[in-house]
Order: structure tokens, then C-alpha cells, then sequence
């Protein structure tokens, strides 16, 4: 039997005081569904040094407890929910996006809950971290600002496909995800069509719809249990995959792996999701 050692874990970012609920119990599930263990990590930053070297060390130990305690509930609710789940903690010290960063390279998933901070926020927050992590890791990154819809019947995932090299790294973990699930698959499309470009709408469509049976093909084979649809829709790309996203058990999508910004590397159709849709946001990075 393969140890856990030897097994890519779901790393769960856990905030203080108090953990995102959903993200713990998604983050559980994956790594139950998986059979691979789940690692509950929480970053404790670093103390400015306005403080006196007394009381510096005090605060420090304060939220060096406050993270544990925070771990101690997340651990204890993945285990409720799942009590032969395999769990380790790891404090660590520093910003909180740079050590799941680290953590991410050997990990399969990194998960994250969500405050749902404004872009302005994010950018002003020095704890904002789903924006860095999902730009940056070095595997998928699941953002859970929203429940899955389980309730939908029969259940899908949602994929955005524009065949690009991050695309296809998206829709070979859309396949996964959706067999993990027996769930469906609606790989999308969608076309925004620049300025008096009405005329050229017709060969738009036609080209997209052939593009994204290309950017599907082969996977029907590797996993012949997911029924796929495919769409092609005319309008903004973070609008459309936000609709389609109102019912979804997740939306699936890749990420440019370019650009010295974060907020440019992660891509403006992920960046907008985070913000839009209604379901888990999975981003995941070119297989290059």
C-alpha cells in the first residue's frame, strides 16, 4: 500500500479565528474522494518591529496560538466529517500566500475559503491570498467562496475552454474532477466579439464550436463515464461562465502562468470568476 508519505495531499489554507466551514468540509471531501491525505496549514506573520523586543515576542506567541487553536478546529471538523481521514497541521511563519506557494509544489490541490474582499481590497489587504496563491502555485487552487450545488440533477462542472496551452490543462482536470464525481461536464466557449465585427459572427461561432471539440477530443476515451456537452455562447467570458457556473458543482479554469502582477500572471477570466461566480472556482496552471 502507498504510504502518505509518497501521496500528494489536499492543502487546506486555514485562517484565523475562525476557518471557512465550506472550505474545511470541501477540502475534506476532495481528499477523502482521492484517498490522499489532507494538510491544514496556517501562516503566522511575521511581528513589524515597532514593537518592544518584550511585547513582540508576547504578540508573537499570541497568534502563534490563535493559529494552532484555529488548526485544532479545522482538524477536528475534517475528522468529524471523515474519521478515517489522514490529517496533518503545519504552523508556519511568514505571508500566508507565500507559504501555500511552497506548500503547493507538493501538493494536489491547494484549497482556500474567501472573504470575498472588492479589488480594491485585495490590493490594499496585506492577508489577501487567493488572488497570489491562485496566480502563483504550482498545482490547481481551489477557491470555495460559494457552495457546490449538489442538489442539481444530474450534477456537472463547468469548464472554460479556449484552446489555449492553460485551457487544456484545465479541461484534462475538469475530466478528472467530474469522474471523481459522476458528474457531467459542460465545456465552454465563449466568444466576445470586438467592436462592428457583427459580419464575422457566423465564422466566429463555427470556428469556436470547431476549436472546442479539438480542445475535448481524446478525453471521452480516457474517461468514458463523463457525458460532455459543449457550448458555444456570444458575450463577455467572466459573465457567461458565471451564469453557467448558478448551478455547477465547480468552475473550471486555466491560467496564463505569465506576467510579472499576480492579478496579470492569474489572467483577467480566473480574476473575475473569484469575484462572480456562484460555485468553487478551480484555477489550474499550464501544464508548461
Amino acid at each position: 500500500m502507498t504510504s502518505a508519505n509518497e501521496r500528494r495531499p489536499i492543502v487546506l489554507g486555514v485562517e484565523t479565528p475562525d476557518p471557512s466551514a465550506m472550505a474545511v468540509a470541501w477540502a475534506a471531501d476532495e481528499a477523502e474522494r482521492r484517498h490522499v491525505p489532507l494538510r491544514l496549514v496556517h501562516a503566522v506573520p511575521s511581528v513589524l518591529h515597532e514593537h518592544r523586543p518584550f511585547e513582540q515576542g508576547r504578540y508573537q506567541q499570541a497568534l502563534r496560538e490563535r493559529g494552532a487553536e484555529a488548526l485544532e478546529k479545522a482538524e477536528v471538523t475534517a475528522r468529524t466529517r471523515h474519521p478515517g481521514l489522514e490529517t496533518s497541521t503545519a504552523l508556519g511563519e511568514g505571508t500566508a500566500s507565500h507559504l501555500l506557494c511552497r506548500e503547493s509544489a507538493h501538493a494536489e490541490l491547494v484549497v482556500l475559503g474567501s472573504r470575498r474582499l472588492s479589488r480594491v481590497e485585495e490590493v490594499l489587504s496585506v492577508g489577501s491570498v487567493t488572488v497570489p496563491v491562485s496566480a502563483q502555485a504550482h498545482c490547481p487552487v481551489v477557491v470555495v467562496g460559494a457552495p457546490e450545488h449538489i442538489t442539481q440533477d444530474p450534477p456537472y462542472l463547468v469548464v472554460g475552454v479556449d484552446g489555449s496551452p492553460w485551457s487544456a490543462a484545465a479541461v484534462e482536470h475538469a475530466y478528472r474532477a467530474a469522474a471523481l464525481r459522476n458528474a457531467e461536464l459542460r465545456a465552454i466557449w465563449v466568444w466576445q466579439p470586438p467592436f462592428l465585427a457583427l459580419a464575422a459572427e457566423e465564422f466566429s461561432l463555427r470556428e469556436g464550436r470547431r476549436l472546442l471539440h479539438e480542445s475535448t477530443a481524446g478525453f471521452s476515451v480516457t474517461y468514458p463515464d463523463v457525458r460532455a456537452t459543449h457550448e458555444v455562447l456570444v458575450g463577455h467570458p467572466v459573465e457567461e461562465l458565471a451564469k453557467a457556473s448558478e448551478h455547477a458543482l465547480a468552475v473550471v479554469v486555466g491560467r496564463r502562468g505569465q506576467g510579472g502582477f499576480t492579478g496579470l500572471r492569474l489572467g483577467p477570466v480566473p480574476h473575475g470568476l473569484l469575484h462572480r461566480a456562484a460555485c468553487p472556482v478551480v484555477t489550474v496552471p499550464s501544464r508548461r
